[in-house]
């Protein structure tokens, strides 16, 4: 089944509401170059409050590895995301790890098949201004290329109006939205664009045709 990621929590409300929604799990960020970083004391009593059996994940960009270490404890995060520069040996925590790689072209990938320890990739788009969050796509084509080195979960630029296309394309492991639920302030989602997102998230197969269910399609 696909994982939905809903990235740049930075509120209870939102949280819970993804939750409710469906999402699989949840992601912080640590970056404070960030307009939705979250300070680990505010991510702690976010964390603390959800049910079980939601994972959240926190979003580090070339942070000192100590530094993050300390972070994941304290607010009890499950997986590490690194969305930086980082090299194959900083990927040997003790918690499961997302790489994340910014795609311009076919070469961007090819970096994947170092990283022999992470659990899964995220790839998202590539820009010279901002580490993520920029709403833009890129070649999806790419995303399917580089399922060969691993779970692929796919980001950068996703919205409710793309998603269905993307999964259709790509069939990847996991998707991962943040600026494509958001409303006009960075960092609080709209709360009627995040449950149609999961929704078409969540009504896609891996065939790109919309779930049957009962005696039609939903």
């Amino acid at each position: 089944m696909l994982k939905v990621k809903i990235c740049g929590i930075t509120n209870i409300k939102d949280a819970l509401t993804a939750i409710e929604y469906g999402a699989d799990a949840l992601g912080f960020v640590f970056y404070p170059g960030s307009p939705r970083a979250i300070t680990p004391e505010a991510a702690k009593s976010i964390i603390s409050s959800l049910p079980p059996f939601i994972s959240t994940v926190g979003v580090f960009v070339n942070e000192d590895m100590a530094n993050l270490e300390k972070t994941a404890s304290y607010t009890g995060l499950d997986v590490i995301q690194l969305h930086g520069s980082e090299p194959p040996g900083d990927c040997v925590a003790g918690k499961k790890i997302i790489k994340a790689i910014r795609v311009k072209d076919l070469a961007d990938i090819e970096p994947l098949k170092l990283y022999k320890t992470v659990s899964a990739f995220l790839l998202d788009t590539y820009s010279p201004d901002a580490i993520g969050g920029t709403g833009k796509v890129f070649n999806w084509e790419i995303a399917v290329e580089a399922k060969k080195f691993g779970r692929i979960i796919l980001a950068g630029g996703l919205t409710p109006d793309n998603i269905e296309e993307a999964v259709r394309i790509v069939q990847p492991y996991g998707v991962d939205v943040s600026t494509g639920i958001e409303g006009s302030k960075k960092g609080v989602k709209n709360l009627g664009k995040l449950k149609l997102f999961i929704e078409r998230a969540r009504n896609c197969n891996y065939t790109g045709t919309k779930a049957q269910s009962g005696k039609g399609t939903k």
